[in-house]
């Protein structure tokens, strides 16, 4: 054996340069072919306190001011797609959690619409499941829009906003848990329902903090909509127009930020959105500012709909009442065989789905979420494919980034307001 070999034959590769001598070439993940110039290259993340979350930029400067950005994602990818091919169709409501896991409850709501879509029991749900689900979904928008402005803020150096907005969320979290039973990882809806009804005071517990939450909404909006540092950090800063907004495929908060008047709320109704009354906030500009007002608004429009729920939620069951689909009661299952059958059945196949696709999308927090499911029949889907609006967004970055200075990067990522957990899923 030569010197210059290893055991076995094999001839080690040459470790790749290290310091001034390394090409830009041999970045790992990074095509920055072509460099024009004086241009350096700078990465961003992914372990970054202002990419919310493991998000990579590679950036290309010339000076301060940006001439390139290429985002580097799947950090956090797990592969969910894949695994809900080898579990029931109940087994994977916990995974939907781990999606946009600020807002858990709204992702098992859009989760579940697409099953029942698909089994095409989507039409016979409980009046007072609809209501729920609905009051489920729009405080998990209350409190993921929360995180999203206090972070823009805290990015920009608004501290006591990040501060005043943790309050408010913790106690969103105390009524999730009262009715759930968990604060993150809720897993709280159900194929044909819910997994249990609304505990006994919850309601006036939750009309407590509607009422109390008009006052960090007012104080919100004094501590940054006329703040003259934020306003020049955020007005004409990553302007995205409406056309760029709809070829690249953008929805929610972000699109309407840039003046398109579309929510799949009022658009394709579903639950019960079509009973109730509430307004669509839109830009004009499509700026980080836009962006940032209308979140705030939309915080003013769940608080509305939510009232509207109370006022309106009826009485009855919670659950289809059909037993291929629900599990039975449990004092039904001790003592009457075909409730034991169903529900060792339905633990241990799975529901028996017809065979079909199905695509059913919501409106979440951070745009619409969608979910295409296959299924060849039985209990288990042969294909599910996540339509995640973080991904989306962060497709426009490219875009948005380019000509900026690197202290804009902050505030525009801020503003797009996208997890990563649901990017790479």
């Amino acid at each position: 054996m030569t010197a210059d070999q290893e055991p076995h034959g094999r001839v080690p590769s040459a470790p790749p340069p290290i310091g001034p001598a390394a090409s830009l070439s041999d970045m790992p993940g990074a095509d920055v072919g072509g460099i024009q110039g004086d241009r350096m290259v700078l990465n961003m993340g992914p372990s970054h306190p202002a990419t919310h979350g493991v998000l990579r930029l590679i950036l290309e400067l010339e000076g301060e001011t940006i001439a390139k950005a290429t985002p580097d994602i799947g950090y956090l990818h797990r592969g969910d797609e894949k695994i809900a091919e080898n579990m029931t169709y109940t087994q994977f409501i916990p995974y939907t959690d781990r999606l946009d896991y600020l807002a858990p409850l709204a992702n098992n709501v859009a989760y579940v619409m697409a099953v029942e879509k698909l089994l095409g029991i989507d039409q016979a749900l409980p009046p007072r499941c609809q209501y729920i689900r609905v009051i489920c979904c729009e405080l998990a928008r209350i409190s993921s829009h929360l995180l999203g402005l206090g972070s823009l803020a805290l990015d920009l150096g608004a501290m006591t906003v990040f501060l005043h907005i943790f309050t408010e969320r913790e106690k969103i979290y105390n009524l999730i848990e009262s009715l759930t039973g968990a604060r993150f990882t809720t897993s709280y809806t159900r194929i044909g329902g819910l997994s249990r009804d609304l505990p006994p005071d919850w309601t006036g517990q939750l009309r407590h903090f509607l009422h109390s939450f008009a006052t960090p909404i007012r104080e919100l909006d004094l501590f940054l909509t006329r703040n003259r540092i934020f306003v020049d950090r955020t007005k004409g800063i990553g302007v995205l127009p409406k056309e760029v907004a709809v070829d690249y495929g953008v929805t929610g908060a972000n699109l309407r930020g840039s003046g398109v008047e579309f929510d799949l709320r009022k658009a394709h109704p579903y639950l019960v959105y079509s009973d109730l009354v509430f307004d669509v906030p839109v830009g004009s500009v499509g700026d980080c500012y836009d962006r940032y007002l209308v979140r705030v608004e939309e915080l003013r429009q769940s608080v509305r709909l939510v009232h509207q729920c109370l006022d309106q939620l009826p009485d009855g069951p919670i659950n289809v009442a059909d037993g291929k689909v629900v599990l039975p009661a449990k004092e039904k299952v001790l003592t009457r065989m075909e409730e034991l059958i169903h529900q060792f059945i339905l633990v241990t196949q799975g529901i028996n789905a017809p065979a079909g696709e199905v695509y059913f999308s919501a409106e979440n927090p951070k745009g619409e979420l969608g979910f295409y499911l296959n299924s060849k029949g039985g209990g288990v889907p042969h294909r599910l494919k996540i339509r995640s609006p973080s991904f989306v967004t962060i497709s426009t970055l490219p875009y948005l980034l380019k000509g900026h200075l690197v202290s804009d990067v902050m505030a525009i990522l801020g503003s797009l307001d996208f997890v990563m957990g649901e990017c790479d899923r």
